[in-house]
Formats: C-alpha cells, sequence, structure tokens
C-alpha cells in the first residue's frame, strides 16, 4: 500500500489552491482554509506545481515513516513558499506518527486572524467554565445536529468527539458524519473498525478511535467529503453538506446526527471560505439549526502565535481542561465569534509530557501509559512501534504509535486495557519485530 499522505491538508490560502491546483486531489487530503492566515512568503502556482510533483514522488513511498523522512528532506532543502508548505504536509504527517508535540510546533503558523470584530471576552461574575463535552451535551438535548470541528494536524482537537459520543448516543443520537472517511470503504460497518485506506486523517490513531468507538456504540458512521478532485471550494461545501443529507436524513428522517468537520466546514456564514460553508448549507436543507462548536482558535500553540486573549481566558476562568463558557444567569454559551458558531471551546494549557508524550492521552484516564522495551540498534532507526487490538487485521488503524528516533529512547503508548498485537517498523516499511502485549 502506498502512504502519500495528506499534502493538501491544510494549505493557507484554499481559494488560490482551487485555482492553481484543481482542487482537492484523490490521494491528497482536501485543502482547508481554517489556517489560511496571510503568509510572509509568496504561494504562487509554480510553488503549488513543486508540491504536486512532492506529492507525486511521495505516494509511491511505502510506508507513513518513509513520507515523514522524504518530507523532512525535502523541508530542510527547501526555502519561501514551498518550505511553508511543507511544513504543514510535515505537521500532518507528524500527527499521523503520533508525534503531537511536533506536529503543533512544526506548523508554521498558529490561529487565523479573525474575520471580524471578537465578541468582548467574559467576565467572571457573569460566566462560568463548564466542561466541554458535559456543557456541549446538555446543550444538545433539544437539537437534531451538532457539528464539532477539528485542527486536522491537532490530536488533542479529536478528544471532545470522541467524549461526546457516548453521552450524546444516551440521548438518542443515531449518526455520526465524518469529513475524513473515505466513501469507498463500504466494508467499515461490518468491519467495526478503520484500516490504512478508510482514509487521510484516520490513520492517525485518535481519529481511527472516533470511527472505531461510534461503531461500538451503535452509530452509524457515515463519510460525507466530495469526492471529486475538480472540486472548487463551492462544490465541495455544497458536496458535503448534499451527502449528509442524502446519506442520513433521506434515509432516517428521525435521525440525530454529530458531525465530526474541519475548520471553518463548522461554520454558520460565509467568510473564511470562498463559498458558503457546509454548516450553513446543511441548516438551510434540513431546516434543523445546529448546534456548531469551535475548538481551533483558543488553544495553546505558543506566546507570538496563539490568539490573543487565549491565555487570560485561561487565568480568569483557571481553566485546566476543555471548556466551555456558560453564563450564570441564563445559562448561554459564549462563543468568540457568535455570527460564525454557536461556542467557543477553550482548551486547556500545553500539557504534562510522560515521557515525551502529552497526558492526555490518557483519555480520562481511561488509557494507561506502557512503557514499551525493545532493544533497537540504530540499524533499525527511526522506526515506528504501534500497538493493534489482538481481534483486528494488520491493516487496521493503530490504537497507538509512537516514533523513535534515536537510540537509548525509551517507548511509551497509551493503551485501554484488553490485549494487543505490538510491531516495530523501520523506514523501509520492514517489520522486523513482532510479540503480543496484555494491558490489565
Amino acid at each position: 500500500m502506498r502512504h502519500g499522505g495528506p499534502t493538501l491538508a491544510f494549505v493557507l490560502v484554499a481559494a488560490l489552491l482551487a485555482a492553481c491546483s484543481g482542487g482537492p486531489q484523490r490521494n491528497a487530503a482536501p485543502a482547508d482554509a481554517g489556517e489560511r492566515a496571510a503568509a510572509s512568503d509568496y504561494i504562487g502556482p509554480g510553488t503549488f506545481a513543486q508540491l504536486n510533483a512532492l506529492q507525486r514522488e511521495a505516494n509511491t513511498l511505502n510506508s507513513p515513516l518513509a513520507v515523514h523522512e522524504f518530507y523532512r528532506k525535502r523541508y530542510e532543502e527547501s526555502e519561501g513558499g514551498l518550505r511553508n508548505l511543507i511544513a504543514q504536509v510535515l505537521a500532518a504527517n507528524d500527527s499521523e506518527l503520533c508525534d503531537y508535540e511536533t506536529a503543533v510546533r512544526r506548523f508554521p503558523f498558529g490561529t487565523p486572524g479573525l474575520r471580524g470584530t471578537p465578541a468582548a471576552l467574559p467576565d467572571r461574575e457573569r460566566y462560568r467554565a463548564v466542561d466541554a463535552a458535559v456543557g456541549i451535551a446538555e446543550l444538545a438535548r433539544g437539537r437534531r445536529i451538532v457539528v464539532v470541528n477539528e485542527a486536522h494536524h491537532v490530536a488533542e482537537t479529536r478528544l471532545l468527539t470522541l467524549q461526546l459520543l457516548p453521552k450524546l448516543r444516551a440521548l438518542g443520537y443515531t449518526h455520526l458524519a465524518v469529513e475524513g472517511l473515505d466513501e469507498r470503504d463500504r466494508e467499515l460497518g461490518a468491519r467495526g473498525y478503520p484500516i490504512q485506506s478508510s482514509g487521510t486523517y484516520l490513520r492517525e490513531p485518535l481519529y481511527g478511535e472516533i470511527v472505531r468507538q461510534a461503531l461500538a456504540l451503535g452509530y452509524v458512521v457515515v463519510p460525507y467529503e466530495s469526492s471529486r478532485p475538480e472540486a472548487d471550494a463551492e462544490t465541495r461545501e455544497e458536496d458535503q453538506a448534499q451527502h449528509i443529507v442524502e446519506r442520513v436524513f433521506r434515509i432516517a428522517p428521525e435521525a440525530k446526527l454529530l458531525v465530526h468537520a474541519g475548520y471553518a466546514h463548522a461554520h454558520e456564514r460565509a467568510g473564511y471560505l470562498d463559498a458558503e460553508p457546509m454548516a450553513l448549507r446543511l441548516k438551510r436543507k434540513t431546516g434543523f439549526d445546529p448546534l456548531t462548536v469551535d475548538q481551533t482558535l483558543l488553544r495553546p500553540v505558543d506566546a507570538t502565535r496563539e490568539y490573543p486573549d487565549y491565555r487570560e481566558l485561561l487565568h480568569r476562568f483557571a481553566i485546566a481542561a476543555p471548556s466551555i463558557l456558560v453564563a450564570n444567569r441564563d445559562g448561554t454559551t459564549w462563543s468568540l465569534e457568535p455570527s460564525y458558531y454557536d461556542i467557543s471551546v477553550v482548551l486547556p494549557p500545553p500539557a504534562k509530557l510522560i515521557v515525551g508524550r502529552p497526558d492526555w492521552l490518557a483519555l480520562g484516564g481511561t488509557r494507561t501509559p506502557v512503557a514499551i522495551d525493545i532493544d533497537l540498534s540504530t540499524a533499525h532507526l527511526p522506526c515506528v512501534i504501534e500497538a493493534r487490538y489482538r481481534n483486528e487485521n494488520d491493516k487496521a488503524v493503530a490504537a497507538d504509535r509512537v516514533l523513535v528516533e534515536r537510540s537509548g529512547t525509551q517507548a511509551l503508548l497509551f493503551l485501554r486495557p484488553g490485549n494487543y498485537r505490538l510491531s516495530v517498523t523501520d523506514v523501509s516499511g520492514n517489520t522486523f519485530e513482532r510479540r503480543t502485549l496484555r494491558v490489565d
């Protein structure tokens, strides 16, 4: 299997991408405009042509690690706009390899500039911080559609959907629509878990876990991304909304739906995209007012790239977990951009690291950090250590993985109690060690 990687995952200027490269490529993740802040280096048609040529070369490689090394070398050799684009690709690949801290650091831009005047910051006398999953689930009781977005290279933005799945299922939610799912995986429901070809983003273990847990809870999981390689922004947003209508509400008119989307697809107003976004179109097509949630803006990056008031909100409300801000008087929620989405999630400060891995990988205590003792010679480095559920095949998306680049490095996986198959694979795609593992 080839692993070209998410080359166009979140290119800064989506409209320019559509104009210059013919829209999303079939073998690459489609472009998103959530991070389209102005670049300091010009990104023109020639730059995208260079990126597309690199994509074609990467598509011939046989492992995610090989793709990672390919783009890392090209990043070191490049400059200007091409270097910025490769950095975005590399960040997505870092995330796929579960090198989450590097993914966030590597991405060359932080949160995008706002399109209008932001809402006034809430004050402590009138608002309180509420656990995001608990608060959103309560607000979802009277809704038919909930739309939650993510930043594609920031796996932490997938935790909320994982937490919402059981809460919304208990409220009668029946369907999960997943942007990253490839519609060609028609055996997903019967199989019960995603595999490497289920979708570019789904190769990252937490995204895979969203789909795996949804199926286990009884959700009907549906893809909704546009499959047209020539799609521009307008076509893509329309295809996304129409697919949801046809694959969810036309088949099950009484369905209650959770949508996991990227960036501005979750908006109820045009502005960030060069087209009306999916959530707005879905609202119009169904007549249901979706509960829309953003968690891409108020998150930790670094002091120079974060939203300017992010740290003030952390301090003002003593936020230590993903939170929403709720008015004491009437229970209304605060949104940084209320005309675009209903709720802003404030992510907590940078995670504490356990052997270099963020502590949120414990998923609220449902997973345990497990030290993996493997003697790795320099001949095998870099390598990837993966754990797959024992009842899933070798093509399954891993439960967790860790990238090892230096000898003497301790390897740590976060795993639920159960039985696993462990494998260690080098940059050539050769698996040189296999063993079983039980986590109590």
